[in-house]
């Protein structure tokens, strides 16, 4: 498959979960494909090894590290951002320093990485945000400033396709729910809470996820902008 043969995709947050799936599958199509990492060291090198994707050491949560990183990329085509955090408990006893760094990743770092990469984006380019369907509905204690999080991601969705409309560059939010990755797995304590919750009572697949990027990132969504897409086997229903 050749898709995408000829852009250039940057995938923030690249390393492992949906992340190393969208990375997968980027590179699968053609695309020239970079992503970031920060924790992840082996599992970046490993990934890249096997895709041919280029990794990259950047810090989401670091402003004008993130913008450089960015920046130095070169023209992008496509940008995801996935870097996130969960940082989940009781408000009142939360760590602030870890909630300031949630916020930081996950709402600060897709507003400055979205504004910079379609600074040098040429017309027609595609901006995906991962979201989460807690952005939309919250059954479950302790995540509060996760949900907020992703809450935000919807207003700057829609505000940035206003912004950018006029050159043709689609911005979109694809909000998984229950997905087996490490952050959440499918045999994990919880299991039986969230598939309570869900219409399609099984965890989704960070291909499933990935594979909802692409079709955002692809030709045939170019009149689809400033919307949410949620993939979550029914959870926010």
């Amino acid at each position: 498959m050749s898709e995408f043969k000829g852009r250039r995709a940057l995938v923030v947050g690249g390393s492992r979960g949906i992340g190393a799936a969208i990375v997968r599958q980027f590179a699968a199509t053609g695309a020239e494909t970079v992503f970031t990492y920060s924790g992840s060291a082996d599992k970046a090198a490993k990934l890249a090894d096997e895709t041919g994707a280029q990794a990259i050491h950047s810090d989401a949560a670091q402003r004008d590290a993130l913008i450089a990183t960015i920046r130095d990329a070169g023209p992008i085509d496509i940008l995801v951002y996935n870097a996130g955090l969960l940082c989940p408990g009781d408000p009142l006893t939360l760590d602030p320093d870890d909630v300031d760094r949630l916020f930081a990743v996950n709402v600060r770092g897709a507003y400055f990485a979205s504004a910079e990469a379609a600074r040098m984006m040429p017309d027609g380019g595609r901006i995906v945000l991962i979201g989460s369907v807690h952005g939309d509905r919250m059954p479950f204690e302790g995540l509060a400033a996760y949900g907020a999080s992703k809450s935000a991601l919807q207003g700057m969705a829609r505000g940035f396709a206003r912004d950018f409309g006029h050159r043709h560059i689609t911005v979109n939010v694809v909000q998984p729910g229950p997905t087996d990755t490490d952050m959440n797995p499918a045999d994990g304590p919880l299991v039986e809470q969230m598939h309570g919750e869900m219409a399609i009572k099984r965890h989704g697949t960070a291909d499933e996820v990935a594979s909802l990027v692409l079709y955002l990132a692809g030709p045939h969504a170019r009149g689809i902008t400033g919307a949410m897409h949620t993939i979550d086997g029914g959870l926010g229903s």
